[in-house]
């Protein structure tokens, strides 16, 4: 029998998981800060700005699928490390870069190191951490994502005033190789290195035998709806407010970062609220409504230009406290999609496929949302968001009364 983790075991997992999961975000809001910079450098728009962050979310949706079948097969830590390494190459390529083809390849290169975070971290979180301590860890993980995104605009912000754009790429190129050195020294608290599957291994049928699972569907479905709106938000938040409410770049700066606050705070809360209560669905479906009546009172474009942050952060602690409690709702629909639950080979695939909805939703917000501002659509943004968030609650809910089959893999 395997021994129950201390909880000094526990935390250094959960820890070190946290820092690799912060490292990944550090990339997700690198550029963004960089686009006033960038754009007249390059000669580009706001669809062109779009269409990068489209690339580094499709590549990383698309992988994460792949990645999930990886993990399956030869551990989580292996190809959490190659992932890192990826992004620490992608911080390079963007510093070095002389063209838009270049800015291009680096975001493939985050995209493909971004892919593996999903699948490897959340298997070595229901591998190594007690089940008692689950909604406390993915509290951390959601909350570790919030500060790589701090981190990613600090870099951003401080490569403005200091050392360009092309500081910002090599220091977060150093920011994954310090991850990485972490990962290497910790090695026996995440050693979960597999044996290699032969020929006569899994079936490709079989390996994707959880597809004909309608939660599973239902679960990529809430992911893609609630990280588009968040995809909207993330990008282009600053143009989009001081348009409706007359603002600086500066405050627009701010309320972006009150929002993540607001999100990191509601992380925290969440993790208590996720181990107390058992309709993890409601405890989601709760907290999105409350944040898609503050995305409406924003975009009404009524409240008084003071009240912009304080919105923003109201929208962001409805998102954060819904976050613990949705990670386990997706733990619930992988055991219950694959005999074996916790314990079946294919945990990783699971995880990977559900949250690649993540990265198409993220992929697809800007992209949209890009071309809606460059088409004169400024004041769609906000409503759009709110629209979103509600169709999302929709589909969490269904998620609740979905009972799927067990499934042999």
């Amino acid at each position: 029998m395997t021994p129950t983790p201390t909880i000094r075991a526990d935390a250094a997992v959960i820890a070190l998981v946290g820092v690799a999961h912060a490292t990944s975000h550090v990339f997700h809001l690198l550029l963004p800060p960089l686009f006033p910079l960038l754009m007249p450098d390059f000669g580009f728009g706001y669809t062109e700005a779009g269409f990068l962050m489209t690339v580094f979310f499709a590549i990383s949706g698309m992988g994460q699928a792949f990645a999930g079948i990886v993990v399956d097969r030869y551990g989580a830590r292996r190809v959490l490390m190659a992932g890192i390494s990826l992004l620490a190459a992608s911080g390079v390529a963007l510093a070095v870069a002389v063209n838009y083809s270049m800015l291009l390849l680096a975001v493939a290169l985050a995209g493909m190191g971004n892919s593996v975070f999903h699948p490897a971290d959340f298997s070595l979180l229901n591998k190594k951490v007690s089940a008692s301590r689950l909604g406390h860890a993915f509290s951390v993980h959601g909350l570790s994502g919030n500060l790589g995104w701090a981190m990613g605009a600090t870099i951003s912000g401080t490569a403005m005033a200091w050392a360009g754009w092309r500081g910002a790429g090599l220091a977060a190129a150093l920011v994954a190789l310090c991850s990485v050195a972490a990962l290497q020294v910790a090695r026996p608290l995440l050693d979960d290195d597999l044996p290699r599957v032969g020929a006569g291994g899994t079936a490709t049928g079989a390996t994707f035998a959880f597809l004909g699972t309608p939660v599973i569907w239902l679960a990529f479905a809430f992911f893609l709806l609630i990280t588009a709106a968040f995809g909207g938000l993330q990008s282009f938040s600053a143009p989009v407010l001081g348009g409706i409410y007359g603002i600086s770049a500066a405050a627009g700066v701010a309320a972006l970062t009150g929002y993540l606050l607001g999100s990191a705070a509601g992380l925290v809360v969440g993790g208590f609220v996720a181990v107390r209560v058992q309709a993890h669905e409601r405890a989601v479906g709760t907290a999105l409504v409350g944040a898609a009546i503050f995305a409406s009172v924003l975009a009404s474009g009524l409240p008084p230009a003071w009240s912009v942050i304080p919105l923003m952060v109201g929208i962001g602690i409805g998102v954060g406290l819904a976050g613990p409690s949705r990670d386990l709702l997706v733990r619930r629909v992988a055991t219950d999609s694959l005999a074996g639950g916790k314990a079946s080979p294919a945990f990783g695939r699971v995880y990977g496929f559900v949250y690649s909805g993540l990265d198409v939703g993220l992929a697809l917000g800007p992209l949209a949302f890009g071309a809606l501002l460059d088409a004169g659509g400024r004041d769609g943004v906000l409503p759009g968001v709110a629209l979103l968030q509600v169709l999302a609650v929709v589909t969490v809910l269904s998620m609740g009364r979905v009972s799927p089959p067990v499934r042999s893999v």
